[in-house]
């Protein structure tokens, strides 16, 4: 996992298609990202946000329970612990103190589920700079405790409401946005997709997952774990912690949702500003994701991510919104601890491969709590 190429490009995936209007500000982030990278100042102070406010290194958690009911060892990666409740805080605040380098005033973000929506108006709170977030019309209603937490900490929250009123809509809404506004305004997207620098960027904020899961791992296992594994949807947290063993012969594997599913349903194709894999008909019209989580309802998935695909050096399973119900109920149970419906994508492959596993170590990225899901789950749990 080293840069992209000049184009932007991880194989034949990435690249910068974007009108021309926001060529100038993907190459002004690219040049302001580069030089902020390798300041000593910047990494500092972003590393000490990171220990002192959002709390890191985030804890590894041996699950003594939910192993013996599986039959091999889990770890987990406990990003649920850091402030706001996900992973999404690494990067946020990563691109608010590049933002503030830069001279911008305003952020400019997506959300699904909200949390990459929340920690966003956190960071921008923290720096006293004007948030507007977008988000999908049915993305507002079945995550009205994230939208609520959103407007407390000063955020305007504004709904999508063309398409499917959901994550791939609020993109297209805050890209209009920050097109019309790019002058003062940062567009702090939420994944590793999208055009040029940012699918490399977002996983350079998040690479401190991996950093600490394979140090953590040696201490506490003396070795590197056999699989890690990580959902998917565009794929951020799962670049996170992969790029800290994909040197290593552990094995990657990055968990979909069935109504998703990029990688085995999808071809390449251009969605948001990059070449990847992609839903969509035989005319090239973007089909619509569905799942039953919020933060995973995307049709595309992050470049880097085909690239590995293609290469042979990660696998993607699907799981269905069923087996994610089980899932998260089953580490509520047996663990204590709620899962986000996100990362109980990986931990439905995890109960349902159960053979393939048995006998292995396996790390499971849990990317953010349930507390969000908690009235959806209500609903469908009856």
């Amino acid at each position: 996992m080293n840069e992209p190429t000049d184009g932007g490009r991880f194989g034949k995936y990435g690249g910068m298609f974007v009108p021309e209007t926001l060529i100038p500000a993907c190459e002004e982030l690219e040049i302001s990202f580069r030089e902020a990278w390798s300041s000593t100042d910047f990494r500092k102070e972003l590393d000490d946000l990171l220990r002192d406010y959002a709390g890191r290194p985030s804890p590894l958690t041996r699950c003594e329970r939910l192993s013996e009911e599986l039959g091999y060892q889990v770890v987990l990666k406990r990003e649920d612990l850091n402030h706001t409740g996900s992973h999404k805080i690494n990067n946020v605040l990563g691109q608010a103190l590049l933002a503030k380098r830069m001279g911008k005033t305003r952020l400019v973000a997506e959300t699904g589920a909200g949390q990459h929506g929340v920690a966003t108006a956190t960071a921008a709170a923290l720096f006293g700079m004007e948030c507007v977030v977008y988000m999908g019309e049915v993305d507002i209603e079945r995550q009205a405790l994230n939208v609520f937490r959103m407007k407390l900490l000063g955020a305007d929250v504004r709904s999508a409401v063309s398409g499917s009123r959901t994550l791939k809509d609020a993109i297209n809404e805050a890209m209009r946005d920050w097109v019309a506004t790019v002058e003062h305004s940062h567009y702090c997207l939420g994944s590793v997709m999208g055009p040029h620098p940012y699918p490399w960027m977002v996983r350079e904020f998040h690479r401190v997952i991996g950093i600490e899961a394979h140090r953590q791992c040696i201490d506490m296992l003396g070795r590197i774990p056999d699989v890690v594994t990580a959902c998917v949807g565009g794929g951020s947290n799962a670049l996170g912690i992969f790029s800290g063993f994909v040197d290593t012969e552990a094995e990657l594997v990055g968990v979909e949702p069935a109504g998703g599913a990029a990688i085995e349903r999808g071809i390449p194709g251009v969605v948001h500003g990059s070449l990847s894999y992609l839903l969509q008909d035989e005319w090239g019209q973007v089909l619509e994701a569905e799942s039953i989580s919020a933060g995973l309802d995307y049709p595309g998935i992050g470049p880097e991510h085909s690239h590995l695909a293609d290469i042979g050096r990660a696998r993607y399973e699907k799981v269905t919104d069923a087996e994610v119900v089980e899932a998260f109920q089953l580490l509520s149970r047996t663990e204590g601890i709620i899962p986000a419906l996100e990362p109980a994508h990986a931990l439905a492959w995890m109960s349902r491969d159960r053979e393939f596993l048995s006998g292995k170590t396996v790390l499971l990225n849990l990317s953010g709590r349930g507390d969000k899901d908690a009235m959806q789950m209500m609903e469908v749990l009856g």
